[in-house]
């Protein structure tokens, strides 16, 4: 019972002299009296919603209710036995959810510990859930601490649960009856209480995500994969669609932080995400923070949407790889229905055109766990096996350049996908498949669908391609001048994607200000006149390709053939070719 020390111990809060209290339990005191009129020698019962009011409450936190309830009953089962109840209130207080003793049910209703119970601190006063919705921060509110004569046996420990906006959304609580006197006996209890917290709002977070990417993080590697600290969820851009509270101190606290890119806090794009998969171990997944600082990273790729019929439906990892050229959305369309099964697939094309991404989205699209990536070039029988026995389960096994494959291992590989049918080889080559040297059984092994990736020069997304490596990888700020463009829309790219994002790299590295121009770019490195030579013995046998991919462009065109206006007509009339209407 709270005596004449107590009430004059509220006079000192309302003078700002109290000491040997926590700041955020003076504060509450004096908006108790001055703005509450509350008299701390009250003895006032707990106040309890209607029946009606507290299925609305309930209602309308239906979500968070979901993602707590499986973290409470982990949380409860820690201290059961030792007198705690929990109380998940929403961002009014009124709980909404509850785990206590049975045997303390009577009791836990009388202290307000119960479904219905409103911990608002104009109604409650100081105390845990109360002080949490009014600090947003994890509180302890200790016997004395709480106002009033009514709650001064009880110790409660109080975490805010955040939605993925960065909105307070809950408070989850751990309360004791009768607790030992000191405070710091409820610090386990603080540790507890936060880290369920933490876990709700990943829960949350998660649950909200299938189409999207989940970059999570954690300080250590050993919790990474199983309990991180943080995490983000973001569009295929690399911008922010949502966190957890503790993302937000990677981004200055001034303005908001959804919509806000990625790469504005860490030093990565939503290019590197792959990267950052389970199938790398966790203490090579490192993300350098922009100041200095590292992190280590688990990226969680969208899931894409089943498909009934012909065309990406625009989510997922394959879509980001095309900016709507048709041939390879014919191409990624095919890879995305092939992508659930097991069937080996062959992806060709020449250097550069983005073999190993293609291989990797369909690793991604798949329902394959794990992940493994072999240069074929020197591969031993030896380094074959050991890194098969890293991983267990359904597992996709990435060859690269698949005919260079020495004999003893091509034929140590037969072997080992009869032994290991869960490993679905997805193989890549910068040959044409009649020309891949290898064992005709092995050969059928995994070429069970040939994906044939186009050429740069063959494709009519250039514009996208070049727009989208300048936003990710080099500014948002940096623009290209209509003449440097053009200069770029009419190289032959014997080097394809890889050669472009190299001179775009370079060339955002000369530039002075915003706009790369001409003399920025650095000089083709292949000959004009080796065009279409790696496709075609005759270069003039891709003319309408090219014409295509130029959208019939006849100056685009010569500049990619490297001659002029006049030969493309004459060649065009040669091959029986018009412009179209």
């Amino acid at each position: 019972m709270k005596d004449a020390r107590h009430v004059e111990e509220i006079g000192l809060v309302l003078e700002g002299t109290q000491t040997g209290r926590d700041s955020f339990v003076s504060a509450s005191w004096r908006r108790c009296v001055e703005l509450y009129g509350m008299d701390p020698m009250r003895s006032a019962p707990a106040h309890i919603v209607t029946e009606a009011e507290l299925r609305d409450h309930r209602k309308q936190a239906e979500w968070m209710i979901a993602a707590a309830r499986s973290g409470l009953q982990s949380l409860f089962r820690q201290v059961a036995g030792q007198n705690y109840v929990l109380l998940l209130t929403d961002a009014q207080g009124v709980c909404v959810d509850f785990f206590g003793d049975d045997l303390f049910v009577e009791d836990l209703r009388s202290a307000g510990l119960y479904l219905g119970s409103n911990w608002s601190e104009d109604l409650a006063g100081t105390c845990g859930v109360g002080a949490c919705i009014f600090t947003q921060e994890p509180v302890t509110v200790h016997q004395d601490d709480h106002f009033g004569n009514a709650h001064t046996v009880l110790s409660c420990t109080a975490a805010p649960i955040f939605d993925s906006l960065g909105q307070l959304a809950a408070v989850l609580d751990i309360s004791l009856l009768r607790s030992p006197t000191p405070k710091s006996s409820q610090n386990l209890a603080m540790s507890l209480v936060t880290n369920a917290a933490r876990r709700v709002e990943m829960a949350n977070l998660m649950a909200e995500s299938p189409r999207d990417w989940v970059l999570r993080l954690s300080s250590s590697p050993e919790f990474l994969d199983v309990d991180p600290e943080a995490a983000v969820r973001l569009d295929g851009s690399g911008r922010v669609l949502g966190y957890t509270r503790a993302a937000r101190r990677l981004f200055p606290p001034d303005g908001a932080i959804i919509g806000r890119r990625i790469d504005e806090a860490l030093g990565l794009s939503v290019d590197d995400l792959p990267d950052l998969m389970r199938d790398r171990p966790t203490e090579e997944r490192v993300i350098e923070m922009r100041d200095g600082g590292a992190l280590f990273g688990h990226a969680i790729a969208p899931k894409a949407p089943r498909q009934t019929h012909g065309g990406l439906r625009g989510g997922g990892a394959l879509a980001g790889l095309t900016g709507g050229d048709p041939d390879m959305a014919r191409l990624l369309g095919q890879a995305e229905r092939l992508a659930p099964g097991t069937v080996p697939l062959l992806i060709t094309g020449e250097t550069g055109t983005g073999k190993a991404k293609l291989a990797r989205a369909i690793h991604i699209t798949g329902k394959a766990q794990g992940f493994i990536s072999l240069e074929c070039a020197g591969l031993s029988v030896q380094g074959l096996h050991d890194a098969c026995l890293q991983v267990h389960g359904p597992t996709t096994l990435l060859l690269r350049r698949v005919e260079d494959l020495s004999a003893e291992t091509a034929t140590a590989l037969g072997g080992l996908l009869d032994r290991r049918p869960d490993l679905r080889p997805l193989s890549t080559s910068c040959l044409p498949p009649a020309e891949i040297d290898l064992p005709r059984p092995l050969f059928h092994r995994l070429t069970g669908c040939i994906l044939a990736l186009p050429p740069l020069r063959m494709r009519r997304d250039l514009d996208w391609l070049v727009s989208r490596h300048l936003r990710r990888h080099v500014s948002e700020t940096i623009r290209l001048s209509p003449a440097a463009r053009a200069d770029l829309m009419g190289r032959l790219w014997r080097g394809n994607i890889r050669e472009l994002e190299q001179v775009l790299d370079v060339a955002a590295a000369l530039c002075v200000g915003p706009v790369i121009d001409l003399p920025d770019l650095p000089s083709p490195v292949a000959a004009a006149a080796d065009v279409g030579a790696a496709a075609a013995t005759d270069p003039w046998d891709a003319l309408e390709q090219v014409l295509e991919a130029c959208d019939w462009n006849m100056a685009q065109t010569a500049r990619r053939f490297g001659v002029n206006r006049s030969t493309i007509l004459r060649r065009m009339r040669k091959a029986g070719l018009h412009l179209p209407e």
